[in-house]
């Protein structure tokens, strides 16, 4: 059954953007409002790379990266503020988040071949009652057919700041100047790359977060949703699709 019809049993909010930009935190924000399920997608390319390191596989080493990723079934958490990656039984949250982790993965992620196998997997989270999809084109790729069509972003300093503040309160030592260099690199990679490129659905509600604070962000965010909510609620096939009843 193609990918796309066998997924279309439960909505999706779709959060897309560049790193750093706090798809994070909105998507945790949406999916413990809504009572969803959430994804953060980019998680399992970091798993494969995560793997691929760990095995001495090169980032172009396809067949045997789609080796790799034969097996990506991954179950998301939300524990107080913090998400749980669970993988093999283990949550390897913290691990896959190093830096060396996320440059790999966006290497990797430039193939075809090791897209659709992780693609797949990400479709398979798609359940019941709804899923939250944070990812760089969950809007565009993945999930296309998504109800909601989010895009946060922000400028390159204020993602590295964040992103900083972010591994020190994790207990890792990281430099701003090298975190500034390595997301521009990833983010020239992810726009240009021939392949699912970082980049805005037609359909989708940009929004600038570099001079917003948190809340700010969750409060433009959730009003969109009870405005897809208030639409859902008069549209009868799409009545039982959104819970308004946390909202």
């Amino acid at each position: 059954m193609n990918d796309r019809l066998a997924t279309r049993k439960a909505p999706v909010i779709a959060v897309d953007g560049p790193s750093g930009v706090g798809k994070g935190d909105v998507s945790q924000f949406l999916a413990a409002t809504l009572g969803w399920r959430i994804m953060d997608s980019g998680a399992l390319y970091r798993i494969l790379a995560h793997k691929a390191l760990a095995s001495k596989v090169s980032t172009d080493d396809v067949p045997r990266l789609c080796a790799l990723a034969s097996d990506m079934e991954v179950n998301f958490t939300i524990e107080g503020d913090a998400l749980q990656v669970i993988y093999e039984g283990m949550d390897i949250g913290d691990a896959i988040r190093r830096e060396e982790v996320g440059v790999a993965a966006s290497q990797l992620a430039v193939w075809p071949e090791v897209r659709l196998r992780v693609v797949r997997a990400q479709r398979r989270q798609r359940r019941a009652p709804g899923l939250v999809a944070d990812g760089r084109d969950m809007g565009t790729e993945v999930f296309p057919d998504a109800e909601l069509k989010l895009f946060l972003d922000a400028s390159v300093e204020a993602r590295a700041r964040r992103r900083f503040e972010q591994l020190k309160a994790l207990g890792f030592s990281v430099s701003l100047d090298s975190l500034l260099q390595s997301i521009s690199q990833r983010d020239e990679q992810d726009r240009t790359r021939k392949h699912s490129p970082l980049v805005a659905a037609q359909d989708a509600i940009v929004i600038d977060t570099t001079r917003m604070a948190r809340e700010s962000v969750r409060e433009q965010v959730l009003a969109i949703v009870q405005e897809k909510v208030q639409e859902k609620a008069l549209d009868k096939q799409g009545q039982n699709a959104w819970s308004a009843s946390a909202l």
